[in-house]
C-alpha cells in the first residue's frame, strides 16, 4: 500500500482504501489503542494516512456489524437485524443484504441498484463525474456472512447451486470485482464447504493426507 501511496503517478483524489473487520477483537487489543501486544503493521495503518475512530460501536454480533460496515446504515435497514436466517417478520430480519441498500463497494464503483448513466454523469472531458462514484477496483477476502445461511455441513454442490440466488447474494453481486473467502458464518476452518473464489466453490483446500 505504501508504494502506491507514494507513487507520483497515483491520483491523489483516489487514495487506496483498506477496511479490516476482525471478529472478537477488543478495543484495546491492538497497539495503537494501548495494547500490551505488539501489532506494528496494524499500528502503521493508523499512523500512515489512516484513521483511528474515537467512537466506534459494533452491533453485538458479526453479521449485523458486517451489514452496517458494508452499507453505512443500521443493520435492520440493511436487512440483517439479527442473524442470517429469515425470521419471518419483514425485510428488517430477512437475513441477507437488501437490494435497495447499496454497499460501499457498489458506491465506490457506482454500481448501485437502479443507477443509470446519463449525460450529467460525465464531465466535459467525458470522464465520470464525482456523483457517479470513484471508478474503483474492489476486492474482498475473508468471511462474507451477509447472504443468508450456509449450513456448516452443506455439500459443495449445495453451496454452488444455492449461492447467488435471490436470498443468497454474493460479494461479486454486490460490487466486489474479486472475492476469496467463506460465504457462511462458521464451520470447519480446515475444509470449509462455503469457501469460494469469485463464483466458484473451492472444493480441495488441503492436500490429501494433510
Amino acid at each position: 500500500m505504501k508504494s502506491k501511496m507514494n507513487d507520483k503517478s497515483a491520483d491523489p483524489s483516489r487514495p487506496n482504501i483498506i477496511i479490516i473487520l476482525a471478529d472478537d477483537l477488543g478495543f484495546s487489543d491492538v497497539g495503537c489503542f494501548g495494547s500490551e501486544i505488539e501489532t506494528p503493521n496494524i499500528d502503521s495503518l493508523a499512523s500512515d494516512g489512516g484513521i483511528r475512530f474515537t467512537q466506534m460501536y459494533n452491533c453485538a454480533r458479526c453479521c449485523p456489524s458486517r451489514a452496517s460496515l458494508l452499507t453505512g446504515v443500521y443493520p435492520h435497514q440493511a436487512g440483517i437485524g439479527h442473524m442470517v436466517y429469515d425470521a419471518g417478520v419483514g425485510p428488517a430480519y430477512q437475513g441477507f443484504l437488501r437490494r435497495d441498500v447499496a454497499t460501499v463497494a457498489e458506491m465506490l464503483k457506482r454500481e448501485c441498484p437502479g443507477a443509470e448513466e446519463n449525460a450529467d454523469d460525465f464531465d466535459k472531458d467525458g470522464r465520470k463525474s464525482a456523483k457517479r462514484g470513484g471508478g474503483y477496483a474492489t476486492f474482498m477476502a475473508g468471511k462474507w456472512h451477509v447472504g443468508s445461511e450456509y449450513p456448516p455441513d452443506a455439500s459443495h454442490e449445495w453451496v454452488q447451486n444455492t449461492m447467488g440466488d435471490e436470498t443468497h447474494p454474493t460479494p461479486t453481486q454486490r460490487g466486489f470485482d474479486k472475492f476469496y473467502g467463506t460465504l457462511g458464518g462458521g464451520g470447519s476452518y480446515y475444509q470449509p464447504p462455503s469457501l469460494v473464489r469469485d463464483d466458484e466453490v473451492v472444493k480441495e483446500v488441503m492436500p490429501e493426507g494433510f
